[in-house]
């Protein structure tokens, strides 16, 4: 683990540790933690790991279908259940070097 994951995991423990504090509502909760994953992703492309950058964009998706609620409404589930597992998808195949590096560019040597 990286300082990246460290500050993932304090950030999303200090997020669920206020809102158990606070009883927040589902549409601020949902505003937290989709600044806090924006963020997330935004650090991570800057830092050039694209796949696990479109992860976290992804998970952005999921927390803003949190906002909407799922009470009776089928489709927002969906929405969020699918975009968690893209986003798992495409933190996994990042990490585990499974999706190609199709930003870096060749160099004109070859390497």
């Amino acid at each position: 683990m990286d300082r990246f994951d460290w500050v993932a995991v304090v950030g999303f423990g200090a997020i669920v540790a206020t809102a158990t504090v606070a009883d927040l509502e589902a549409v601020v909760l949902s505003a937290i933690l989709g600044g806090f994953v924006l963020s997330l992703a935004l650090w991570r492309l800057s830092a050039g790991h694209v796949w696990e950058a479109l992860g976290w964009f992804a998970w952005v998706a999921s927390a803003v279908a949190l906002g909407f609620g799922s009470d009776g409404r089928p489709l927002v589930l969906g929405v969020f259940l699918a975009s968690i597992l893209l986003g798992l998808g495409l933190q996994l195949g990042g990490r585990l070097e499974l999706l190609p590096d199709v930003w870096a560019a060749e160099n004109e040597t070859g390497e």
